[in-house]
């Protein structure tokens, strides 16, 4: 578990702004499934997706999303990993592959989380954002992610990071507006 803990370039929960928030979403709380709740939801709720907002600047590295309150869903991903790991929560990176419209037959990734809660083991949760169409909650054992996957070419990707892959930081960096990370999302190729 300790490469789900530890801190890094992109989850960098040992900067100052990063520790203390981690440390007032969890003051009061006694149990890691409330804490990891309480994270969830600062994320979910409070950092607007980038795309939703149309908000500058690109944000990748965890105390820049809490820094500007923004980030595409890869960057939320990292920030609620900072948040949990602060709390010593074990937390890793997710993908799903998606298609980005259902007109076409283009494809990206999209990021979420996975978090080792004691009684239930690891279980994705998915701090994108919620809007019209899009309901992510934290609801253990169950999964409610923000996209079921419904089309074909669209999938679950197995595994859990504990850093986030490269396409992804390719993706974020150095981007300079949400329009520039919109034309050129990050996707892989799945060999089925």
């Amino acid at each position: 578990m300790t490469k789900y803990l530890t801190s890094c370039q992109y989850i960098n929960w040992q900067q100052p702004d990063v520790l203390a928030k981690a440390q007032a979403l969890s003051k009061g709380l006694s149990s890691q499934l409330e804490i990891a709740q309480a994270c969830f939801e600062f994320v979910r709720d409070e950092i607007k997706h980038s795309w939703d907002y149309q908000l500058n600047p690109v944000t990748c590295i965890a105390s820049d999303v809490l820094k500007y309150g923004t980030g595409y869903c890869y960057a939320k991903s990292h920030l609620l990993a900072a948040l949990l790991r602060a709390n010593n929560i074990p937390a890793g990176l997710c993908y799903q592959r998606l298609t980005i419209s259902d007109e076409q037959p283009a494809y990206c990734l999209h990021g979420l989380n996975a978090v080792y809660l004691e009684g239930f083991s690891w279980y994705r949760i998915d701090a994108r954002g919620n809007k019209t169409g899009v309901d992510a909650q934290f609801t253990p054992p169950q999964e409610q992610l923000a996209f079921p996957i419904t089309l074909s070419g669209e999938c679950d990707i197995t595994g859990i990071w504990p850093a986030p892959l490269g396409v992804i930081i390719d993706a974020l960096n150095p981007k300079l507006s949400v329009i520039e990370v919109a034309e050129n999302l990050p996707d892989i190729e799945i060999l089925t």
